[in-house]
């Protein structure tokens, strides 16, 4: 019988197929790109005359990163509450959705389909409706004007959507993985710690991702649950330069506004692969 010989395969034609689509998605982008260059550009430069093109270099803009304006909050302590108040609601939500989520997909918890549907339908409630009753709770419970207070009504909001992900990626992974750590006499807790959430570490890097960038750029919780200066976060620090009508800077709110973005733009560079991840399912055990 004649050997059938492997036909070679040329890498760059392989490659090729992708190529239109990935100019088509470039040229698309160009325009944003574009215009978050020349926001950057227009921070650090003055222009004359109403022109678009920058006349000379300066750091005149950029002034509130080492002078404290007047009637403002230092900015430092603004993005170190932000950064708290980011990092606990992202902390919450994974550690509550990983748990919750395993639960419901493993084990045979009373009325689980009654829970699971109370969970969408607290999803579908937009926080803007619950506002009132939030706020009077928090004044029952004195956490009004407080980080604490916010972070855990906005964990409390984003939960349901972070359980049921969670459920439907537990539900992907097999039987067989669990089984076998439980008849080596592992507890349950240990299985789930070492077999399971190993399995669906793209959905965790996921969510944990649309956590954060969900507190990031929170803005009416906040506003309306912790407006005092010293536990204001970035975005409402933002929408007070525009509030100001008398001492309404610019140039200051365009710099802010770079200055609020960036981390975003930084932490999608480093974690766009676990993003595009997502749908690849857990590793096989």
């Amino acid at each position: 019988m004649a050997e059938k010989t492997a036909v070679p395969t040329n890498p760059a034609s392989a490659n090729f197929s992708g190529l239109p689509v990935i100019g088509l998605l470039t040229l698309l982008s160009l325009p944003l790109a574009v215009m978050y260059a020349y926001l950057f550009i227009d921070t650090i430069s003055n222009s004359q005359g109403g022109s678009l093109v920058p006349s000379e270099f300066t750091l005149e803009h950029w002034r509130f990163l080492w002078e404290t304006r007047p009637g403002k909050p230092n900015i430092w302590l603004v993005t170190l509450n932000t950064v708290i108040f980011t990092c606990c609601i992202t902390a919450v939500t994974l550690t509550v959705s990983s748990m919750a989520g395993y639960v419901l997909s493993r084990l045979n918890v009373p009325a689980r389909g009654f829970f699971l549907a109370g969970v969408m339908v607290l999803h579908a409630f937009p926080s803007v409706t619950l506002i009132i009753a939030i706020f009077i709770v928090l004044q029952y419970l004195g956490l009004y004007n407080s980080l604490i207070g916010v972070i855990l009504v906005k964990a409390a909001i984003d939960l349901p959507l972070g359980i049921w992900l969670m459920k439907g990626f537990y539900d992907t992974v097999p039987w067989e993985i669990e089984m076998a750590g439980v008849v080596d006499g592992a507890s349950r807790f240990t299985v789930w710690r070492r077999l399971v959430l190993p399995q669906i570490k793209p959905a965790v890097m996921a969510l944990g991702l649309f956590s954060f960038l969900s507190g990031w750029s929170e803005f009416i919780l906040p506003q309306v649950l912790a407006p005092g200066a010293r536990v204001q976060v970035l975005s409402v620090y933002l929408a007070g330069l525009i509030a100001d009508d008398n001492n309404f800077d610019f140039g200051t709110f365009k710099a802010v506004g770079v200055f609020y973005v960036v981390p975003v733009l930084i932490l999608y560079a480093f974690f766009q692969k676990h993003l595009m991840n997502i749908y690849g399912g857990g590793t096989k055990g």
